[in-house]
């Protein structure tokens, strides 16, 4: 590889991971605040509980508005290019996050105040709807051969990173303010900030060219005119198997974050800055698993790692209630850090394996579809959901439910028997 050949897929994986790391810096500063903030500050008083179900509804919202962005992103993406596409996802989304800082609470404007936290949190999700496909794309679409899983790890990378800075700011402006500053303005400040993470976002994305999988799909035979409903009418298979495989990493993924800090900070009465330090000190195992899955995704098979992981998380679905019902934090932090492993090993491979499973005619589409759609089956309302088990049923049954989730990718994967390639 020439020195420009390697400058330009550097710039290619900075791309793809600090775009996707900015997208979920977004995406994790509203599931922290909706778990420590908007409860009280958003909604009528009523009971804890009933508070902190009505902030996860609105975290909700998002994973719904998902599918539609990758729809119309997928759209856009398939017929006019990877690169705009990408640029137009980030603005939106970063543009509704900035906008959250600036809300006024329940008790300034009524029923707006939820209202207008909804309807950001909708942009929050069309855009991101349209970011994870694109950059998976941006990076397996120029992967040299033997690479396609190590390069397709990079943008899942940017999940780990994003939630490092996300929950560290948390972590640092609760050490730095008093409780009341804090509920005061000090939770605003990491919505402010997103706009600097947004700059060098685009910053790296405008300077990209289009990649040569779609280049070459252009060249031999005009674009899609109705690029999901090619998908749906040609793919039907490939697009259900690849939804369904992505279920277990965002119940892997919300339970181990949103719905941990939850219950470690209410039913354990844990502080903010207590748990949020365990949190953060369990992610490094997030990005290891992630690492550790692209190498040996292209040393075997995308499938295979995630099958693998998906064995693995049916089975540690039953730690859930032992660790977390401990209610010391060492058993809690072994916990997090065996989950985030596993959410490692079957979230790093979908940036090779969703895009292989579709031509480039209608990759984008496919990859975005399958991702999100996953994502409201796997974590829009898990976090409401394993707290209302909690509450009912135990931690036994909030790990019961994680062995489901993980159960249904697994069961996917056997069904789709050929191994993808881009």
């Amino acid at each position: 590889m020439s020195d420009h050949q390697g400058a330009s897929h550097r710039r290619i994986l900075a791309a793809s991971l600090v775009g996707t790391a900015v997208e979920f810096y977004d995406f994790y500063i509203y599931a922290t605040a909706a778990s420590l903030v908007f409860p009280k500050l958003f909604f009528p008083q009523a009971s804890a509980s009933a508070q902190l179900m009505s902030s996860y509804a609105t975290f909700a919202i998002a994973f719904f508005a998902r599918p539609l962005g990758a729809s119309v992103f997928g759209h856009f993406g398939d017929r006019l290019g990877r690169k705009s596409t990408l640029v137009a996802s980030l603005l939106l989304m970063g543009g509704s996050t900035v906008a959250i800082a600036f809300l006024p609470t329940y008790a300034q404007a009524g029923w707006l105040a939820p209202f207008l936290l909804c309807v950001l949190r909708f942009g929050q999700g069309f855009g991101l709807g349209g970011e994870w496909g694109g950059a998976a794309l941006l990076a397996v679409e120029n992967a040299p051969p033997g690479k396609r899983a190590r390069y397709g790890m990079f943008p899942q990378l940017g999940a780990p990173v994003g939630f490092i800075a996300a929950n560290g700011l948390f972590l640092l402006l609760g050490v730095l303010l008093t409780q009341e500053q804090f509920i005061a303005w000090g939770w605003r400040i990491p919505f402010v900030l997103s706009v600097l993470l947004v700059g060098v976002g685009l910053w790296v994305r405008l300077k990209l060219t289009e990649t040569p999988a779609f280049a070459a799909a252009m060249h031999e035979a005009p674009p899609s005119k109705a690029p999901l409903g090619e998908l749906l009418l040609r793919h039907p298979l490939e697009t259900l198997a690849g939804t369904f495989a992505v279920v277990a990493c965002f119940a892997i993924f919300y339970i181990a974050t949103a719905f941990a800090l939850g219950y470690g900070t209410t039913a354990l009465g844990y502080s903010r800055e207590v748990f949020l330090g365990v949190q953060l000190g369990a992610i490094g195992f997030m990005a290891a698993g992630i690492i550790w899955s692209g190498f040996w995704s292209d040393a075997t098979s995308p499938r295979r790692v995630l099958m693998v992981g998906c064995a693995a998380t049916v089975l540690g679905g039953f730690l859930l209630g032992p660790a977390m019902g401990a209610g010391a934090l060492l058993p809690i932090w072994a916990f997090l850090s065996f989950a985030l492993v596993l959410m490692g090993l079957v979230y790093g491979p979908l940036g090779a394996f969703l895009p292989g499973l579709f031509p480039a005619r209608v990759r984008y589409t496919g990859a975005s579809v399958a991702f999100n759609v996953g994502g409201i089956l796997g974590g829009g309302l898990t976090p409401m959901i394993a707290g209302a088990l909690a509450a009912e049923g135990g931690l036994g049954a909030v790990g019961l439910y994680l062995s489901g989730a993980a159960l249904v990718s697994l069961v996917a994967l056997l069904f789709l028997k050929r191994e993808p390639a881009v």
